[in-house]
C-alpha cells in the first residue's frame, strides 16, 4: 500500500505564504509588502532625509554666510565712517584687524608649546637666554627706527609689510618645530616677538598721514586700537579650534592672517610715504635749532610729552614683566585646584577686557588732563600689584590683569594727546616713532626681569611693586613746572 507524498514545493509555498490567493484574485497590499517594495519604501525615505537634510545645511549655510557677510559689511562700513574712507584710514584699519588677529593665534599656538608642553626649568632658561641676545640688538636697533623712518619715510609701507612677511615666515617655520621639537622653536617665537614690536613701531608713524580732517589722533588710534580688540576677539575661537587638531594648524592659521596683512599693508595709500614738510625729532627738552649742515629744523621733546613718555613706561613694563613672570608663575605654583591653562586665561582675558574698557573710556576722558590720568594710571598699578603680593589669590590677580589692561590703555591714548597737542603736526610721525620705541624697550625690560626673578608669588610681585613706587616717585620728582601747573 503505497501513499502520496505531500507536494513539498506547494509545502514550501504555504510556509512562506499562509495567506495564498488564487490566480483570479487580485493581491491585497495591506497583507504583504514585498521585499522590493520595502526597500523602495526605505529607499524613499533616505531620499527624502538626505534632501531634507541638504535643505537644512543649505539654510543654515545661507544664515551664516549673510550673518558673516552683514558682520562684515558692518565693519568695513563702520571702518569708514566719519572720512576714514577717504583719507585712507580705513585701509590700516582692516590691517591691523589682521595683525592682531594673527598675533592672537601665534599667542594661542605658542601658550600650549612654549609655556605648557616644554618643563619649567628649560623654558625658563631658554627663553631667558634668547630674550637677553634679542634685547641687545633691540636696544640698539629701535631707537634707529625712528630717524630711520625719518630719513627714508618713503618706504615706510613696506617697513609695515616685512613686519608682517617676517611674522608670516616665522610662524611657518614654527608649524614645523613645534613638531619636530626643533631648536628654532625659541629663535622663531622671540623674532615673532620682536617682529610685533616693531610693527607697533612702523605703524605709529604712518597714522598721522591717513587721520581724517574730522578725527584728532586720539580718536584715530582709538578706532585702530577697537578694529584689534575686534579682530583678537573673532580670530582667538578660530585658532582655539584649530589647535584642537595640533599647535601647528593655528600657526598654519597665523600664516595666512599675516600674508593677508602683508598685502593690505604694502596697498595703503601712498601718503604714507610722503614726507613733505617733516623735520626730525631730537631726544632731550630744549628749544628748537637749525643745524648750519641741514635746512631742516630739529624739533626737540616738549616736556609734557616727555613727563607722559615717562610715566607710560611704568605700565608697559608692567605688561612685559606679567606676560613672562605669570605664565611661568602659574604653571609652576597653580592657584588652589585650578589648571594653569584655565589661571592664564583668566588673566590674560582680564586684562584684555581691561584694555577694551580703557579704549571706550578714550572718548569720555578726552577732556580730562592727559597729565593726570597718566599719574593715576601708574598709581594704580603700583597698588594693585602690591595688593596681588600681599593676597595673592584668583581675585586679585584677575583684578591685577583688569588694571594692568585698563591702565596701559587709558595712559597710552593720554600720550597721543600729548603729542598731539604740544608737537607740531610736521614732527608727530617721528614722535610717535620715538615714543613707541621707547615704550617697546621698557617692554623688553620688564619681561626680562618677569623670567629672571624666582617662581615665588610675593616675592616677584613684590619686587613689581617696589619699582613701579620707585618709578612713581620718581616720575613725580622729575615733572616739569609747566605740567604741574597745567595739573
Amino acid at each position: 500500500m503505497t501513499t502520496s507524498r505531500p507536494d513539498s514545493s506547494a509545502e514550501e509555498q504555504r510556509w512562506r505564504d499562509p495567506h495564498p490567493t488564487r490566480p483570479d484574485e487580485a493581491p491585497d497590499p495591506t497583507v504583504r509588502v514585498g521585499r522590493a517594495d520595502r526597500a523602495k519604501a526605505v529607499g524613499r525615505g533616505l531620499g527624502t532625509g538626505a534632501r531634507a537634510a541638504g535643505r537644512g545645511l543649505r539654510g543654515v549655510a545661507r544664515v551664516t554666510g549673510r550673518a558673516g557677510g552683514f558682520t562684515l559689511r558692518q565693519a568695513r562700513r563702520a571702518a569708514r565712517a566719519e572720512g576714514a574712507g577717504d583719507s585712507g584710514l580705513f585701509r590700516l584699519i582692516e590691517m591691523h584687524a589682521f595683525n592682531t588677529a594673527g598675533d592672537a593665534a601665534l599667542a594661542i599656538s605658542l601658550a600650549g608649546t612654549l609655556f605648557f608642553q616644554v618643563p619649567t626649568g628649560e623654558a625658563r632658561g631658554q627663553v631667558a637666554l634668547f630674550l637677553g641676545l634679542t634685547m641687545l640688538p633691540f636696544a640698539i636697533v629701535a631707537p634707529l627706527i625712528g630717524p630711520f623712518l625719518d630719513r627714508f619715510s618713503h618706504g615706510r609701507r613696506w617697513a609695515i609689510g616685512a613686519t608682517m612677511a617676517i611674522r608670516a615666515f616665522l610662524c611657518w617655520v614654527l608649524a614645523t618645530a613645534v613638531i619636530d621639537k626643533s631648536a628654532w622653536l625659541f629663535p622663531a617665537a622671540l623674532g615673532a616677538l620682536v617682529a610685533s614690536k616693531a610693527y607697533g613701531v612702523t605703524r605709529a608713524a604712518a597714522v598721522p598721514r591717513l587721520v581724517p580732517a574730522s578725527f584728532t589722533l586720539v580718536k584715530a588710534n582709538a578706532r585702530i586700537s577697537l578694529s584689534g580688540i575686534v579682530g583678537a576677539a573673532v580670530s582667538a575661537p578660530i585658532a582655539g579650534l584649530a589647535s584642537t587638531f595640533g599647535p601647528e594648524w593655528s600657526l598654519r592659521y597665523a600664516f595666512v592672517l599675516f600674508v593677508i596683512a602683508t598685502v593690505l599693508a604694502i596697498l595703503l595709500p601712498p601718503k604714507v610715504d610722503v614726507s613733505q614738510g617733516e623735520v626730525r625729532l631730537a631726544l632731550g627738552p630744549g628749544p628748537s635749532s637749525r643745524t648750519a649742515s641741514s635746512t631742516k629744523v630739529r624739533a626737540h621733546v616738549p616736556p609734557a610729552v616727555a613727563f607722559a613718555l615717562r610715566a607710560n613706561c611704568g605700565p608697559r613694563w608692567l605688561s612685559g614683566f606679567l606676560i613672562m613672570f605669570m605664565a611661568f608663575l602659574l604653571r609652576e605654583n597653580p592657584i588652589g585646584d585650578w589648571r594653569p591653562e584655565v589661571l592664564l586665561g583668566i588673566v590674560v582675558g582680564a586684562a584684555g577686557l581691561g584694555n577694551a574698557v580703557g579704549i571706550g573710556l578714550g572718548s569720555v576722558l578726552r577732556q580730562v588732563n592727559p597729565a593726570v590720568t597718566v599719574v593715576l594710571a601708574l598709581a594704580a598699578d603700583a597698588v594693585l600689584v602690591l595688593l596681588a603680593a600681599l593676597f595673592y589669590g584668583v581675585v586679585t590677580v584677575a583684578l591685577l590683569g583688569l588694571t594692568a589692561g585698563l591702565a596701559q590703555s587709558l595712559a597710552k591714548l593720554s600720550l597721543d594727546a600729548t603729542i598731539q597737542r604740544d608737537v607740531p603736526e610736521r614732527v608727530q610721525s617721528s614722535a610717535f616713532a620715538r615714543s613707541d620705541t621707547t615704550l617697546q624697550l621698557a617692554w623688553v625690560l620688564g619681561g626680562f626681569l618677569g623670567i629672571a626673578l624666582p617662581l615665588w608669588p610675593r616675592l616677584g610681585l613684590g619686587v613689581a611693586a617696589a619699582v613701579l613706587t620707585a618709578w612713581f616717585v620718581f616720575v613725580l620728582v622729575t615733572r616739569p613746572r609747566s605740567v604741574a601747573a597745567r595739573a
